[in-house]
């Protein structure tokens, strides 16, 4: 498998990493368009039930285009991982460090590698509380639904835009350590 991982990213790099870029820009972009122009322009909406009912619309509409993305991005970075032998510039066979500067490469792409599955975890999160929102609202329950879509709006899609930034730092940061 691992043969193929780097035969593959070898014979695909440009397009691999422009698909793992795009889909960082889409899914981070996304949450900025949602979180800064979508979410203020439903807060006008002077009736709360349409306000909640749009509002759950908008997000199920938002995590339906960036789910693609999402599964895109996890699929190129372990690509990239692999086919760009940081593992095997940081250590030998039996583990051992080789070379200390690869090694802080490599411990980087782990910590960029952590903040996309915490930021997917996070996502499917706030799926489920999109879900439950919307579930509320059919029953009628305009509380419980502001109460869901507020923690997305005010707390979970501002932390992945920062960890999604950051990640997206961290890439360059990996692009330009070599």
């Amino acid at each position: 498998m691992k043969e193929f991982l780097i035969e593959t990213f070898a014979h695909h790099r440009t397009l691999i990493v422009f698909l793992h870029i795009i889909s960082a820009v889409i899914w981070v972009g996304g949450m900025i368009a949602i979180r800064f122009a979508a979410h203020q322009s439903l807060s006008m909406i002077a009736d709360p039930k349409i306000r909640l009912e749009r509002a759950a619309h908008t997000l199920k509409r938002l995590f339906a285009l960036v789910t693609p993305f999402v599964l895109t991005l996890i699929i190129t970075a372990v690509l990239m991982a692999v086919g760009l032998g940081f593992r095997a510039a940081a250590m030998d066979a039996t583990g051992h460090v080789i070379d200390e500067y690869a090694m802080s490469v490599y411990n980087t792409v782990h910590i960029k590698e952590a903040i996309w599955l915490i930021m997917t975890l996070n996502l499917a999160a706030m799926m489920f509380r999109r879900r439950k929102a919307e579930l509320a609202l059919h029953e009628g329950n305009l509380e419980e639904a502001k109460e869901a879509l507020g923690l997305i709006a005010k707390t979970m899609v501002p932390v992945n835009i920062a960890l999604g930034v950051t990640a997206i730092f961290i890439g360059v940061v990996l692009r330009n350590a070599y």
